[in-house]
């Protein structure tokens, strides 16, 4: 098993946890053919499975968000993990088994407000898998979505950089409701309820990998699941109504 990180000081402190780590960033075209020739090497050419798990959120309202952010956003959600993809699927196809996984999220398919990039990135990357499912089938290759909540990480301090970085807040129509978003980025501790640790999600992947028959989508939290059956059970008028109470 390989653990990988972006950032050198991270694969020195996975390393020291005991994980066989190497650098690896999803922007850069270069360093994803490094990163899985390396993996290649060390296994002598097999590869079982791939967990894309690389992202962060842009917040801000869509129209807030310039071409430049939005475009960044896809960059490390979504094109990084297809170009990696296509670089252990010719391996994948060759063994003639291996397990994809992607890690998606409650908002690849309820949206919120002030989260459009990362929604649209989020949705992008659900076609993409279930384009996949379909034209991989009888490769023994399995394509298999993880969808989180709130998730226990680093994910909130991040997403604050970000949005002071690449939103025009005061300048903004939305300026007003921008305070209550960096108050809640900036809360230490839990900002949402039912929020579980990273081995919630952990135990999702393990089932994925390890399922004779993995299935599309593994949820994971109570969000998740609640937004899962609403979007089924209501009309689209109520669940803009729950969803926008929610964000």
């Amino acid at each position: 098993m390989f653990a990988s990180a972006r950032k050198t000081e991270d694969v020195s402190r996975l390393q020291q946890l005991g994980l066989e780590a190497l650098r690896l960033d999803v922007d850069d075209s270069a360093s994803i053919h490094a990163a899985v020739a390396e993996v290649l090497c060390r296994t002598g050419g097999t590869l079982d499975a791939l967990f894309n798990n690389a992202g962060y959120g842009q917040p801000g309202a869509a129209e807030d968000v310039p071409r430049h952010a939005m475009r960044a956003q896809f960059e490390t959600n979504l094109f990084g993990a297809w170009e990696l993809l296509n670089a252990v699927l010719p391996v994948m196809r060759r063994q003639g088994h291996g397990r994809v996984l992607f890690n998606s999220s409650v908002l690849g398919f309820a949206a919120m407000k002030y989260r459009g990039a990362y929604n649209a990135s989020k949705y992008a990357m659900e076609g993409l898998c279930d384009t996949l499912r379909l034209e991989l089938a009888g490769s023994g290759i399995h394509v298999s979505l993880i969808e989180p909540g709130p998730i226990e990480s680093r994910f909130r301090r991040n997403a604050l950089a970000r949005f002071l970085a690449n939103i025009d807040i005061a300048h903004s129509a939305h300026r007003d409701s921008y305070e209550k978003q960096l108050q809640r980025l900036k809360k230490e501790g839990h900002a949402a309820p039912f929020t579980l640790p990273a081995t919630a999600v952990l135990a999702k992947v393990e089932r994925a990998l390890l399922a004779a028959r993995p299935v599309a989508r593994y949820r994971v939290t109570f969000p998740t699941h609640l937004f899962w059956w609403l979007k089924r059970l209501l009309p689209t008028r109520w669940l803009d109504a729950v969803l926008g109470r929610a964000a």
